[in-house]
């Protein structure tokens, strides 16, 4: 070997030792910089394809990530339930079906019910709505629960019947018909222009999760200097911090950047008694109600998954399930409790889905189930079992979001964008497969 050679060989060994060592002192997960780097990928590539293509780039617009953070919502509710379906060697396909028919059922309460007993608009329309459809969904998902855990029915089966039974459900609640409109009030969890909180709002979720990543990072330092484990570098915990910083600062600005509409704008103008200037009036979106759902679901999700004994059962259960019960775990109990919280969260997308749409149809959710699954493989978890985390499957959701809003954006049609979903499902599984078989 030359002394060229020699040097730039050495050179690369520094160069990769120096990579090894920021991420072993960050212990930032590789998986989640290959997500957030595809997912980086997939916005420059569509908003570069549609410079070239339309003159004009449409996908890195303060509108369109807006508008793709809300889309996102209802499917990484489901994809944090998810998480914990998989981890255990589970499988739940039925749940855009159950989130059709929550939805209808949802409709007929606070449309065709609660106004004859309490009158249009009341207060409580909305609160009882979304109690009845949490409740319903963790009741479907508590049944499931029974079938796979008491009866032996495997999950696969049971899901997949469960998506016939409940879609046929979704017609049959009002034999087809679409529920509208739904309740003012119930309408502003879907999002729009009314259904956010702002740029005052924003600016303060934005510093309240700032200080909250900054209370996470000392809290985690003094737990680790408690029990003796070892220290990340100062400058490491720095890095974290002001780069968790920034990307909240960003998304906050993001969000600002997006006015109302005009013409709501004027009706808005109109409605408070004042005149809007000459040249306008810029009105912050700011956060959507449903984003703001979704990431305090995320938040609890986290926490009973990492915090909770019940989060450590279901990884030791996903791990290994003989052992699980021989060390006294109530396996059956636990899957059973599994599926209903499943249930309810699709109960708490099905509020999100419908009232974004201000309406209910049979339809709704239709296809939801491939996004949901491949939403939590591709945030890296495995259908092996005992391995996966929430914040992945949430930035799976919107890595499949991503991609079909994109394609949406380009103008691909619906059969393409069901292959590619298809292909990408298919591929995460196969790196799953490479990335398990590397690590053992």
């Amino acid at each position: 070997m030359s002394e060229s050679n020699i040097d730039q060989h050495e050179e690369t060994e520094l160069k990769e030792s120096a990579v090894v060592r920021f991420l072993r002192a960050t212990e930032v997960d590789t998986r989640m910089l290959g997500m957030i780097a595809a997912l980086l990928l997939i916005w420059v590539g569509f908003h570069l394809y549609g410079h070239f293509v339309n003159g004009y780039g449409a996908f890195l617009t303060p509108r369109n990530l807006w508008n793709l953070s809300v889309q996102t919502s209802s499917i990484a509710v489901m994809a944090t339930g998810m998480v914990l379906v998989i981890v255990t060697r589970h499988i739940d396909l039925s749940v855009g079906s159950l989130l059709g028919v929550t939805a209808m059922m949802m409709g007929v309460v606070q449309v065709w019910i609660l106004p004859n007993y309490l009158g249009l608009e009341h207060p409580l329309i909305w609160v009882i709505t979304v109690a009845v459809g949490i409740a319903f969904g963790a009741t479907i998902g508590a049944f499931h629960g029974f079938l796979i855990a008491y009866l032996g029915i495997p999950a696969f089966i049971v899901t997949l019947g469960g998506l016939l039974v409940w879609r046929g459900s979704a017609w049959w609640v009002a034999r087809g018909e679409t529920i509208a409109p739904v309740d003012s009030t119930f309408a502003l969890i879907g999002g729009g222009p009314y259904g956010t909180i702002g740029a005052t709002g924003s600016w303060i979720v934005g510093i309240l999760v700032c200080i909250g990543i900054v209370a996470l990072l000392i809290s985690g330092r003094r737990q680790r200097i408690r029990f003796g484990f070892p220290l990340r570098p100062m400058w490491a915990e720095y890095v974290i911090g002001g780069v968790g910083t920034m990307l909240v600062i960003g998304t906050v600005m993001v969000m600002n950047a997006y006015p109302w509409p005009k013409g709501i704008v004027k009706k808005y103008a109109a409605a408070n008694n004042f005149e809007v200037p000459e040249g306008g009036l810029f009105v912050s979106h700011g956060f959507a109600i449903p984003v703001l759902i979704a990431l305090a679901v995320g938040v609890a999700m986290t926490f009973i998954a990492t915090r909770t004994k019940f989060g450590r059962y279901v990884f030791a259960i996903g791990g290994n399930p003989e052992a699980a019960e021989l060390a006294g775990i109530n396996t059956k109990k636990m899957t059973m409790l599994i599926f209903a919280l499943m249930g309810a969260l699709t109960g708490i997308s099905a509020v999100i889905a419908s009232a974004r749409l201000n309406s209910a149809t049979n339809a709704l959710g239709q296809l939801d189930e491939l996004y949901v699954i491949a939403a939590a493989v591709i945030g890296g978890t495995s259908f092996a079992g005992g391995i996966g985390t929430i914040y992945g499957a949430i930035l799976g959701a919107l890595v499949m979001q991503s991609l079909q809003s994109g394609m949406v954006l380009v103008g691909f049609d619906a059969a393409i964008q069901q292959m590619v979903v298809g292909g990408v499902l298919v591929t995460a599984v196969w790196l799953d497969t490479l990335y398990r078989r590397k690590s053992a």
